[in-house]
Formats: structure tokens, sequence, C-alpha cells
């Protein structure tokens, strides 16, 4: 297919058609007469439903550009043990970004600060403007609870029924009967799980309730949502138990924070809040864009001084490289940010400069006496090492800073990850553009104005 360029040619310009309908404005009144129709209506970008799934292809902005909410909480460490504490802060910073992301916020920031024996949690809201609701959700101390299902049936460990309040009904254990939870190996599949270790009460409630249930499954819900569901193998009567399954180690880590949130209760106090108003985020928006258009136009505008009907190729290529860029940040839901825009901006100019290397390559093939048609072959072949190496590079540098491993020795700020990302998709697009679409574009058109 690649083979030939006018079927190359074609799937990009319906690829270019459905990005410019998924990157349209939201909420963009369209409003103009023309030979005597008239034209009123709000464009939207469009929605996707398809058995079930709903995608809707909106720009999503950060707390600078959208405005929201800041909020600090304090955690009250004083009947925690010095070696729980971290856990226990870890724990609660879990709770609250599951509360978060079912208030469904879009790409919230939540992040932990330890300085002596002050323990904090950092949360950023875009969007939302009241502090109190805000508070009053992710303020609260988590609430663990175990529960049975009430229908005999349900309680079949073949029926895959997933718990719910309605259908379970507690067993009297809480997350004051739980000591902690770890996440540990097996020592005989060297699998990841989860160890339960509960105290004096809370072990014979355990007895109690494994011995009842055995065969069955006992469902444990974090702030009226189930965790998991495991089925009690046996009467387990030491206050010792294990959660197995297929676990991933990233998993069992994740299920062992959430326990350990209702079993190391610790309460937050917000102290500090504040609102960060859209305005401000707005007028940064404005600035930057144009700012943007101003470095875009005097690129534009070099590249067809210096390498004419090659540059306005190159030109072409960058608008598609913008829509994909853009439409991409969109299906992903990408938080745009004032550091995102500017890896965006930046991408674009690794874009460009795969065009150069491309360009002046072809002018030593020229030089060197080959005919215009193997030169231009010749340039995408040998500039592509140099592209390669440039581009692998950046994305290392990209993935670092993104830190997808949350690794406490890289940075995990929401601004820093939100260059990352834009970064990363931009370099990897700028690839496809700078490959694909130019040189399709110069073999469709560039060789068809060579050969007048």
């Amino acid at each position: 297919m690649f083979k030939n360029p006018r079927r190359v040619f074609f799937l990009l310009f319906i690829l270019t058609m459905l990005l410019v309908v998924i990157d349209l404005p939201e909420n963009y009144r369209l409003k103009f007469s023309a030979l005597g129709f008239t034209v009123d209506r709000v464009i939207n970008p469009p929605t996707i439903r398809l058995f079930g799934f709903e995608k809707k292809f909106t720009t999503s902005l950060g707390l600078d550009l959208a405005g929201g909410s800041h909020v600090v909480l304090e955690a009250d460490m004083k009947d925690i043990r010095q070696s729980d504490r971290a856990t226990a802060l870890e724990s609660a910073k879990e709770v609250i970004d599951r509360r978060v992301n079912f208030f469904g916020v879009a790409e919230p920031v939540v992040q932990t600060a330890v300085s002596e024996n002050s323990y904090r949690i950092i949360v950023e809201l875009p969007g939302v403007s009241d502090v109190d609701q805000a508070i009053s959700l992710i303020g609260q101390t988590a609430l663990l609870d175990f529960r049975e299902f009430i229908d005999e049936s349900e309680a079949s460990p073949g029926a895959f029924i997933i718990p719910t309040l309605e259908t379970t009904t507690s067993v009297g254990l809480t997350g004051k009967d739980l000591a902690r939870a770890s996440m540990q190996f097996s020592p005989n599949t060297g699998e990841p799980e989860i160890a339960l270790e509960f105290n004096s009460e809370g072990g014979k409630k355990f007895a109690e309730a494994t011995r009842r249930l055995t065969g069955k499954p006992l469902a444990i819900f974090l702030d009226d949502i189930p965790l998991t569901a495991p089925v009690v193998q046996g009467v387990i009567s030491e206050g010792n138990a294990v959660i197995t399954g297929s676990f991933t180690q990233e998993g069992a880590k994740t299920l062992a924070l959430q326990l350990n949130a209702g079993a190391l209760p610790v309460s937050v106090k917000p102290v500090e809040q504040r609102t960060v108003e859209a305005t401000l985020g707005a007028e940064s928006v404005t600035k930057s864009i144009r700012a943007g258009v101003i470095g875009l136009g005097f690129v534009a505008i070099f590249m067809i001084a210096q390498y004419g009907r090659l540059g306005l190729i190159a030109d072409a290529a960058l608008i598609i490289y913008g829509l994909l860029a853009f439409g991409l940040f969109r299906l992903f839901g990408v938080t745009l940010t004032l550091p995102g825009i500017a890896g965006f901006l930046l991408s674009i100019g690794m874009a460009v400069d795969s065009n150069i290397l491309i360009f002046e390559r072809y002018k030593e093939e020229l030089r060197g006496g080959k005919p215009w048609k193997i030169a231009i072959e010749h340039a995408f072949g040998k500039a592509w090492d140099s592209i390669r190496d440039a581009n692998f590079t950046t994305i290392i540098t990209s993935l670092i800073l993104f830190n997808p491993g949350n690794w406490s020795i890289l940075p995990s700020s929401g601004l820093v990850r939100g260059f990352a990302a834009t970064l990363l998709i931009g370099v990897f697009v700028s690839l496809f553009t700078g490959i694909v679409v130019t040189r399709t574009f110069i073999r469709v058109f560039y060789s068809e104005k060579r050969s007048e």
C-alpha cells in the first residue's frame, strides 16, 4: 500500500477530514449569512457511542488554565506508630485519589509532602469551584467494611456477580478490626498476594465469618465501593489471612494500600484552600496561543523562503501534524496546562527539524549529480538515522519526566507530567508526519511539478 503514493495520499486526506471534525472547538457559535441563507448554530466536537462505550472528544484543561480548587490536607498521625506513618499517608492518598476520580474531575493532581513531623496531601481539582464540596468529599476518614451476599444463589463462586451494598450485608468486621495489610510473594508460586493481619478482636470476628462463609465470597468494601470479593477457602482462626489471585505486583500493592486506608484510619483536615480563577488561565492561554501562532508563522515563512515548493509541502505536513497531535490529546484525555502547551510547541519545532534534515540531504544528493527522483529517496533514507536518534533521546527524556512508575526519585508534579505527555505524543506524531506525510506529498505533488 505504501508503495502507491496516491493511495496513501487519499488515506491521509480522509484522516485529515476526520481530524478536522474531532478537533472542532467546543460550544463555538457559527453565524453568517450568504446568498440568502443564514446559518446560526452552536458547533461541538462529536461524541462516539458504541456498545455502551461513550467517548467525548473534548479538551481537558489543567488548574492553571481552567481554574479550580487547590486544597492542602494535614494528616493527623498522633495515633499512628512512626513505622506505619509513611504507609498510612500513602493509603490516605490512594483513597483520596479514588474519591476524586469518582467525583468526575478530569486529571486531578494528588500528591504527598512530608516535612519533619508534617504529613500533608496536596490536591488540585481542575474545574471544581466549590471548595467546600470538594473538602467534604475528600476529607472523610476511609470506611472499610467486610460484607457477605444476602442471596445464597449470588454467593456461588461461579455466579460472577459484582457485590453491591444492596445485595450484601455487613458481617460486623470493619477497618478498626484490621491491623494492617501488605503485599508479599507466595512462597509456593512466587505470585504477588495480599497478607491481612487482624487484631485480637478482629481475629475472632474473622474466624466466625470464615466458618460461616467457607466456599463463599467475602466482599470487601471501601467507602461503599467494592474492592475485591475473595472466596473463603476454609476456617481461619489465627487472625492472619492471605488474598490470592491473578495479581500484578502493582495491583497487589494498590489493593494493600486501599485496605490499609481502612486499617490505619487517618483523619485529615484542610490547612490551606484556595480557588484559582479561570480568567487568569484564559489570559495565559490567549497569550500562549498568540505566541505560538506568531512563532509558527515565522517558521512557515522561513521554510518557504529557504526551500521553495519543498518548504510549502513541509508547511502542509505541519498542519496535519497539528491536527493529529491535538486529536490524540483529546482521544487520550491529555490535560492541557501551560507547560503542556510548551511541550506541544517544542515538538512542532522538532517536526520541522526532521524536514530540514531531509531537505539538506536532498541538496547534497543533487550536488553529487544524482537525478532528483533518486536524490529525494536517498535523502529520506540517509536522514532517517539522524531523525531516529534525535527523537529517541527526546522520548527517553519525556518518559523520565512523565514518571509512569511513580518513582519517588523522579518528578511527580502534574505540570511536569503535562509537559512530558504532550512532548511525547508530539514526538511520535512528528516522526509520522516527517517520514510518511512529507514523503507522500513530495511523491504526489513535487514530482509532478518537476516533470512538467
